[in-house]
């Protein structure tokens, strides 16, 4: 398959690599320093997968690579709008468009603009982050993606790219409710980013301490109630089963958004729990949670995307 990434961070930057030594033709869309890197040195990944360097294609400009068979959107959450409109070029007749956000509404927000046809709905669970510009380390369990059609059921297309991701090493499967699996995803992510910003700890830490672990089971609970609100078929013991996993993480394991807060960066405090907060609030469901975590959050984010 001809597959464009693009983002070429922790997850985007594993995938198209694993892909690209498993011999799909992969394309990166990448920027800076870090799309340098990636065409003069290729991209060094760091994986009990193995060590190696894939190289690949890329390009600031997705115009420049041409149309793919398959597309997996890789930035972060908050860029999803900012990049959408400019995916068009890559689009074919047959193009399956596939985000591996966290949050539950990049699916939708690319369809809004690209159209409801080329896009599915995808998630993955995967440890990833770059070590620097052109190096992408992974650690912990294999990587995890979910596929699904937006309406139900599963397709042809999304069937062709979980052979190829299989092929690559990583686990893929293609499910009948992809709505409830983002749900069941962002059960676990949300609250373990919005509660480890908050208390600027490793998973190790914020389990041994039984506040902040009762403050990570409150904020499922309200993920868990949001989603029932939205008409997500969780299942009744959702929030047991997403702690469990929660507690089989390495002690030193910390979320993507948390990392970006604890390093001054632009975060996903908006996709995900002003997410919480703002959707809670249609639906009519309380989250004082969140509106807390929100809430002492939200200065930081400010001031970092202001430029402070």
């Amino acid at each position: 398959m001809r597959i464009a990434v693009v983002g070429a961070g922790g997850v985007g930057g594993l995938f198209g690599a694993l892909l690209s030594r498993a011999g799909e033709e992969v394309a990166f869309v990448a920027r800076g320093a870090h799309l340098e890197a990636i065409r003069r040195d290729g991209l060094r990944v760091e994986s009990p997968l193995g060590s190696f360097t894939a190289r690949a294609p890329a390009s600031d400009d997705p115009a420049a690579l041409g149309t793919a068979d398959a597309v997996l959107v890789a930035v972060k959450t908050w860029q999803v709008k900012e990049v959408a409109p400019r995916l068009r070029p890559l689009l074919g007749p047959a193009t399956v468009v596939v985000p591996m956000e966290n949050g539950v509404e990049a699916a939708d927000e690319l369809a809004a603009a690209l159209g409801p046809g080329p896009v599915a709905g995808g998630l993955c669970h995967v440890l990833a982050w770059l070590e620097g510009p052109g190096a992408v380390r992974h650690t912990g369990f294999g990587p995890r993606v979910t596929l699904g059609e937006m309406a139900g059921g599963g397709s042809d297309r999304l069937e062709r790219l979980a052979v190829a991701l299989r092929r690559a090493g990583m686990e893929a499967a293609v499910v009948p409710d992809i709505r409830t699996a983002l749900w069941e995803k962002f059960l676990f992510i949300d609250p373990l980013s919005s509660v480890g910003a908050v208390a600027r700890a490793p998973v190790g830490e914020m389990l041994a301490a039984p506040e902040t672990r009762a403050l990570l089971v409150a904020a499922m609970r309200e993920v868990e109630a949001l989603g029932r609100a939205r008409g997500a078929r969780l299942a009744p013991d959702a929030v047991e089963r997403t702690l469990e996993r929660v507690e089989g993480l390495p002690p030193e394991a910390t979320a993507s958004m948390q990392r970006d807060v604890l390093a001054g960066k632009p975060s996903e405090l908006h996709e995900q729990t002003g997410a919480v907060v703002r959707l809670g609030r249609a639906a009519g469901v309380p989250v004082p949670v969140h509106q807390a975590l929100y809430g002492a959050l939200l200065p930081q984010e400010r001031r970092v995307r202001a430029g402070r």
